[in-house]
């Protein structure tokens, strides 16, 4: 199937909600993964332009996230060009996706469906590094925010410290491990992500206790990054606004997806025997981002002459077979006949 049976289906579930839909996937193929950046917004920008403001818009997203800042700006975006803003979550739509869904005025999720939680990871030149084999230059280790905030804790309430004295050791210990500079990088992403939540469902909420402890049991609740939160507690627990949807809608919603997760391979871990598919050179295509609506298809693409090749080892009677790969640049392209 191609872009015309995705436009049917998009037209259809346009139909059902009363809405205009955007999809956006930002893909997690193994090997090929994609997150939420601002390269998206001028493309979201022409889509919303050409669709003209409507009463209702919703964004079809599937994501594992991205940068926090990029996920409230589009939001932002969206929110100009209608009055009722909705997101159909068919399957992860998680930390950042996650985020992007509190800026919402209802929330659609299959079954399938999974929101996580929102505690930010950070990456700073001034964080820890680590040497990986084959490469001349270390890589920066990732921060959890919320790790840094536990290992307080834990001082705190599994070990009793609470004197000024010992808790001054216990930061101490830590600023010897991370970087004073990376600790408050840390303790400042703690607080914009909080105000970022908040101010999401401040905009559309005026339950502000409410909205505090959503933000509350999204950053700490959890305790891990990794939690899935389904539909269920989404509504039941956390307080969100998951609306029920039947049967029909959730085919509807489950169809598109499996459509964009065959054009992106989803499911199909990155190898580059797969894309030789029996030859000894190829030019591949991997269309890892997709933003489709009725009006055009953008595709983030990348784009690899891979190479079958073969070397003789010493004392070894059979050569070994390896890969080359050369990258060409990744772009996004408008392509109709997807």
């Amino acid at each position: 199937m191609g872009r015309a049976q995705r436009l049917a289906l998009l037209r259809s579930l346009e139909k059902k909600r009363k809405s205009k839909v955007i999809a956006y996937l930002a893909g997690d193929r193994p090997g090929m993964e994609t997150k939420v950046a601002s390269d998206v917004h001028p493309l979201f920008y022409d889509h919303l332009n050409a669709i003209g403001r409507q009463d209702r818009i919703d964004l079809f997203l599937y994501t594992t996230g991205g940068l926090t800042n990029s996920a409230y700006a589009l939001v932002n975006m969206i929110k100009e060009y209608c009055d009722h803003f909705g997101i159909i979550i068919p399957f992860k739509a998680l930390s950042s996706g996650t985020l992007m869904a509190l800026g919402t005025d209802e929330i659609v999720m299959t079954r399938m469906g999974q929101l996580s939680p929102i505690d930010p990871t950070i990456t700073t030149p001034h964080g820890p590094q680590v040497m990986l084999p084959g490469k001349p230059a270390p890589d920066w280790i990732p921060i959890s925010v919320e790790d840094v905030n536990s290992y307080i804790n834990l001082a705190k309430r599994e070990f009793g410290i609470k004197d000024q004295e010992g808790m001054i050791k216990v930061f101490d210990r830590l600023s010897q491990t991370i970087n004073p500079l990376a600790l408050g990088a840390v303790n400042r992403v703690r607080e914009q992500i909080e105000f970022l939540g908040l101010t999401l469902l401040n905009g559309h909420s005026s339950d502000q206790e409410k909205n505090r402890k959503i933000v509350e049991t999204l950053i700490r609740g959890r305790y891990s990054h990794d939690y899935i939160i389904n539909r269920r507690e989404a509504r039941d627990v956390i307080g969100l606004n998951v609306i029920d949807i039947g049967p029909s809608l959730e085919d509807k919603i489950i169809d598109l997806f499996r459509q964009y997760q065959e054009v992106m391979a989803l499911n199909i871990p990155y190898h580059p025997e797969q894309a030789l598919n029996g030859k000894e050179e190829v030019r591949a295509v991997f269309n890892r981002a997709i933003i489709e609506s009725t009006v055009r298809t953008n595709v983030f693409r990348t784009e690899r002459t891979i190479k079958r090749m073969y070397a003789q080892q010493p004392g070894v009677p059979m050569s070994t077979m390896g890969y080359a790969e050369e990258s060409h640049p990744d772009r996004w392209v408008v392509d109709e006949n997807l």
